[in-house]
């Protein structure tokens, strides 16, 4: 029962209305396949030979059983590595992204910079560069898209008055051997993605008093709060900039939301429920509530920047659409597998501090898990693990119910749903990239 209603509250996130419902305990117990014919529905409207989707269906569900029983059981053969198959664009990535955001004011400059020092993830940039190769391979939309050079200003540089001391970013030396599969702008896109979580990344280290970023002092606890609140918006000012040069409306307005949406995701995590009771009851809408905050926080970068990377690579809207529901599946699983390892790891293998969750007075989805099974966390939950001896209480309830389990079987759901998404792409290295970046994110321990 408790898996239905997880299900049940993940899915009204994802999939549009429908006039009939579907119990997703069938669903599952039914098979793997009837579970993508169900999600793919939901993203291409176009009716399809039903022999020719009948047999996709059953690759896909091949391609999905196969990944997910390499997370699950821990296997170490891994079909690609994903960093390997976009090596020469990432080798490129932190150093063009420091000369983005190049500044004339010293003290700018190296905060800006700051966080471009310690050797980060990257996981946003390589999905990008992942998924542009993949979509290459994809059909084309009947009208092409029109290229620019992405470093021209659009504006006389007389009137912007914006001086970058830094000279130009550098691109990957050029392969006149093949044809080119990921295209300038394409590899701007994966500059300008994390450049966006970078600046979230300043503003909420500073919001949530953090101490430690990376391995390192925290860039409030270098710079003091206004030098980093101050950096991180010129990050975003930089990333707007090259967003603009891209001259693609559609790309300018999908990754403009994302730097709205940040923010609306942030205001939703003031409150652990929609009312902000100070004595709340668990409902379904309490899970719907936290996935809509998680989408907005962490799955709209991650999902709108794979639909642009799809539209700059000039693709159909069959591809764009797919390119997008993988990206938001990702970003849910990645961070639900994140809000997990908040419980299970330690300071040293997060690289930040662990357990801030509960510190913070956050909610997050192992203790929503927990507080369905335990009512008495409502309290907990309303005076947000204030009074002495609250976190304590509400962390050893977590582990010792399902919570953390719960979580792991819905960040699994996710995933699945990811790889589902794009099974018809061609097969190539790329496509097998972004499927073990669907199975890293269950397997990654920080």
């Amino acid at each position: 029962m408790q898996l239905r209603v997880r299900r049940a509250a993940a899915s009204a996130l994802l999939r549009p209305a429908s006039s009939s419902t579907t119990c997703y305990e069938c669903i599952r117990t039914a098979g793997l396949d009837v579970r993508i014919r169900q999600s793919r529905a939901a993203y291409h409207s176009s009716p399809r030979n039903s022999s020719a989707f009948s047999a996709a269906v059953s690759v896909a569900g091949h391609m999905v059983n196969n990944a997910i029983s390499r997370a699950t059981k821990g296997s170490s053969d891994l079909h690609v590595d994903p960093l390997r198959v976009v090596a020469k664009e990432m080798k490129f990535l932190t150093g063009n992204i420091r000369k983005l955001l190049g500044s004339g004011h010293p003290s700018l400059d190296r905060a800006a910079k700051y966080y471009t020092q310690a050797e980060g993830k990257h996981v946003r940039p390589l999905i990008v560069l992942l998924m542009s190769r993949a979509t290459s391979l994809c059909p084309q939309a009947p009208q092409p898209r029109r290229t620019a050079a992405i470093d021209t200003p659009i504006s006389p540089l007389s009137i912007l008055s914006d001086v970058n001391p830094s000279s130009p970013p550098t691109s990957p030396p050029a392969d006149t051997t093949t044809p080119q599969d990921i295209l300038p702008s394409q590899r701007r896109l994966a500059e300008i993605t994390e450049l966006i979580h970078t600046a979230s990344l300043l503003h909420d280290d500073v919001i949530d008093h953090s101490v430690s970023r990376r391995g390192a002092p925290s860039a409030n606890l270098e710079f003091g709060n206004k030098m980093a609140v101050l950096a991180g918006d010129f990050l975003l000012g930089r990333a707007s900039v090259a967003l603009a040069r891209l001259r693609d409306a559609e790309v300018v307005e999908l990754l403009a939301t994302v730097i709205a949406n940040l923010v609306e995701g942030e205001f939703m995590q003031l409150r652990n429920t929609a009312s902000d009771e100070r004595n709340p009851v668990y409902t379904e809408e309490t899970l719907t509530y936290y996935l809509q905050k998680t989408y907005l926080k962490t799955a709209s970068l991650i999902s709108k920047s794979c639909r642009a990377a799809a539209l700059l690579g000039g693709t159909d809207e069959a591809t764009v659409d797919a390119a997008y529901a993988y990206g938001k599946n990702l970003g849910l699983a990645f961070q639900l597998v994140d809000d997990m390892l908040d419980y299970t790891r330690s300071n040293k293998e997060l690289g930040k501090p662990a357990g801030a969750d509960l510190e913070l007075g956050l909610a997050t989805a192992p203790l929503l898990f927990a507080w369905k099974a335990m009512p008495e966390l409502g309290a907990l939950v309303g005076r947000k693990f204030a009074e002495e001896g609250d976190v304590e209480l509400a962390r050893d309830l977590v582990l010792q119910s399902d919570g953390i389990e719960q979580t792991r079987a819905l960040a699994q759901d996710y995933a699945e749903q990811a790889i589902a998404a794009i099974a018809p792409f061609p097969d190539s290295e790329a496509k097998d990239g972004l499927i073990e970046m669907a199975v890293k994110t269950l397997k990654r321990n920080k």
